[in-house]
């Protein structure tokens, strides 16, 4: 990282973890949310607190919930994702600031530059608790700063400050900066956009603790779009809890769970992989087995598993293993790249600790350990072999504040096109896109991140490069309504396929699959679900069926409803019958519901995200997955050969399942009267055929 991190994100944690652990207090008459949202109009830099009533938090909770609440109401129709109407928001989670565990996760929300429909983008660390210490359960950015500003929010309340001096600064530096400037009394939570936010790259993101990405949706466009170069946030209020004993109490037996270890080691994860491959049957594994892997070695524990189980696509979808075999992975083992590790690091009341700094070969810095989802991005998709590339790669993508998912699926494309003739030397500027070419990769992202040349055609997405080259935007160009996806099959788990292009937010990997209802334990604590056999035929999951289709629905509203809490994804892989969020919801706000009345708040809360983007005048139907990752054609070799996925019809079952037409994807009259939100549409039904 440079420029004094290291040391900054140490002190960082530590000082951190002490605030938390002095925060927790009993204290009575209180709910678990703070009851109140930060306006923030940047036109005219004034600000307005609105109270949010009790009701709105009982029908949606916080988090995504409460952002859906209040972008629906709050964005025009037909808004510009990039203008002075659109809405950025930062949430934070109901149970965040509680004696709850995994719950340090905070959204940005806002409608996306990158698919016209509801974007989001999540993340760690501890932004989550900053907001709520500060008095606030979301801050909202309305219009555009006529110059670059920043938010602080000090004790005092909130200003608008001047940000000329850090506008063109990287995320790194910038967060150095306002950490100096704004840290005398506490660490502040600082958010922030880097030059590729500055530029309004479609697939930029907002970096938080030095290069954390909330990464997806482009939102960090919409926050370059309104001048706003960053947030700074140092409260200091307590946190309202209704039972604190209780909610502790209820942390300790997973708290003890994460512990959970069995001897794991590179060649068990390969062979894991190698085991999985068969393409006649799948178990149900259980998610505390994958909480293990995590806590040894982050995501990048399932490098090898992945690639040899057919999960992680190889050469933009179109390879197989044997494009990018074991033996031409071997840099990216999980040994590997824990021998390069200096320290490991924990988000906020997280158990696990699954992140890791490490130093970079012959530069003597610390970077963050590149996630797996970045290493496939830049190994096995693209056919690069050197790790010390993704490692330099992650670094420019956190410091320029872009997604390295959507930037890895953008270069992936483009060697695709160049290779089939359909980008040029004139295009490129005489650069050769080959396969695993680390110097071409390495070029081209440094084009992108600078919007120079060839890169100015790919910041903006795949799918913008392909229209403005006029050429078929599904030819190579692997996305979900123009997001590209992240790196996990559905030609081996269609769930992934079917959710990409279902779920309000398209091409989100986090949103759903089919694996997830197994590794949640879902039902062991929802009424009338299904317990999967121990084994079942891999390609059964391949025919869309009333089962499957119910627990694909099933998972949208749990994801909803842990997404409202600020709970990680990580921490669901304990099993919902061994993580209390129930109970913990009900300790931190008074209440007393059953996990079917928690599930229907995730329901309404899906639904009126899919009428955000009716609203903008999104069609669902309009809303395509990219042919080659649902297998058409098949691939006619590898772990996955053969399959495909038939995503016409799980569409049409999902939408009829979810109580939304089956043909148009609209919710129904009856099911907006069952969910309350029969009062949002009212004047509109007739035009958008509600």
């Amino acid at each position: 990282m440079g420029c004094g991190v290291p040391q900054a994100i140490d002190r960082l944690l530590m000082s951190r973890a002490l605030q938390y652990t002095k925060l927790i207090r009993k204290q009575d008459n209180m709910s678990g949310f703070i009851g109140k949202v930060l306006w923030v109009d940047l036109d005219n830099h004034l600000f307005t607190e609105e109270m949010i009533p009790e009701k709105i938090y009982q029908d949606y909770l916080s988090g995504m919930g409460l952002a859906a609440h209040l972008l629906y109401e709050h964005i025009p129709p037909g808004a510009d994702p990039l203008g002075p109407e659109n809405v950025l928001g930062f949430v934070s989670g109901l149970l965040t600031g509680t004696p709850s565990l995994f719950s340090g996760r905070w959204m940005a929300v806002a409608k996306s530059p990158l698919t016209g429909t509801w974007g989001e983008a999540n993340c760690g660390g501890y932004f989550s608790l900053a907001i709520k210490k500060c008095g606030y359960d979301g801050i909202f950015f309305t219009g555009s700063s006529p110059k670059p500003v920043y938010l602080s929010v000090e004790p005092g309340g909130p200003i608008l400050l001047d940000a000329e001096d850090l506008w063109g600064s990287d995320t790194l530096t910038t967060e150095k900066l306002l950490r100096e400037r704004h840290g005398s009394q506490r660490q502040p939570g600082v958010v922030c956009i880097g030059p590729a936010g500055e530029r309004r790259s479609l697939i930029a993101g907002i970096s938080h603790d030095f290069g954390r990405m909330a990464a997806r949706s482009g939102l960090g466009a919409v926050m370059g779009s309104k001048n706003l170069k960053a947030v700074v946030l140092t409260g200091a209020k307590p946190i309202p809890v209704a039972d604190s004993q209780a909610m502790k109490a209820l942390s300790r037996k997973p708290a003890k769970l994460t512990r959970f270890q069995i001897p794991l080691s590179s060649r068990m994860m390969a062979f894991a992989g190698k085991f999985l491959r068969n393409p006649w049957f799948k178990f149900r594994w259980d998610g505390i087995l994958f909480t293990g892997v995590l806590r040894k070695w982050g995501t990048v524990g399932l490098n090898q598993t992945s690639i040899e189980w057919g999960d992680a696509p190889i050469k933009n979808w179109a390879g197989t293993r044997k494009n990018f075999s074991l033996d031409q992975s071997k840099q990216i083992t999980p040994q590997a790249i824990s021998a390069l590790e200096q320290n490991k690091y924990h988000c906020l009341a997280c158990p696990l600790g699954c992140g890791a700094t490490i130093r970079g070969e012959g530069d003597n810095q610390t970077h963050h350990r590149p996630e797996y989802e970045t290493t496939l991005a830049f190994t096995g998709l693209v056919l690069n072999q050197d790790y010390q590339l993704v490692v330099e790669i992650n670094d420019m993508l956190n410091r320029a504040g872009m997604d390295s998912i959507s930037a890895g699926g953008t270069v992936a494309a483009a060697i695709e096109w160049y290779q089939d003739g359909l980008l040029t030397d004139a295009d490129t500027g005489g650069l050769a896109l080959n396969w695993g070419d680390g110097e071409a990769i390495l070029a081209l992202v440094k084009a992108m991140i600078a919007r120079e040349g060839i890169g100015d055609l790919l910041a903006d997405g795949s799918k913008r490069a392909a229209q403005r080259l006029k050429i078929e935007d599904r030819k190579a160009g692997i996305a979900a309504g123009g997001s590209e996806l992240a790196f996990h099959d559905s030609r081996l788990d269609p769930g992934f396929g079917l959710h990409a292009g279902v779920e309000p937010a398209p091409g989100r990997h986090t949103s759903g699959a089919f694996i997830y209802y197994t590794l949640f334990r879902l039902w062991t604590r929802l009424k009338d679900l299904p317990k999967p056999p121990l084994i079942t035929n891999k390609k059964r999951q391949f025919l869309p069926s009333a089962e499957t289709i119910h627990q694909a629905v099933t998972i949208s509203k749990f994801t909803n409803f842990y997404n409202a809490l600020g709970i990680c994804f990580f921490g669901i892989y304990l099993g919902i019958d061994r993580l209390p969020l129930f109970e913990w919801t009900d300790a931190a706000t008074g209440w007393s519901r059953t996990p079917e009345e928690y599930l229907q708040i995730g329901h309404r809360i899906q639904t009126l995200r899919q009428l955000f983007n009716i609203k903008q005048g999104v069609a669902p139907k309009d809303i395509k997955v990219s042919w080659r990752a649902l297998g058409i054609p098949p691939q006619n070799s590898g772990p996955n050969q053969g399959n495909q996925v038939d995503y016409p019809a799980m569409r049409r079952m999902y939408w009829d399942q979810i109580g939304w037409d089956p043909e148009s994807g609209y919710p129904t009259h009856e099911t907006l009267i069952e969910l309350g939100l029969e009062g949002r549409v009212a004047g509109w039904e007739e035009k958008y055929g509600l």
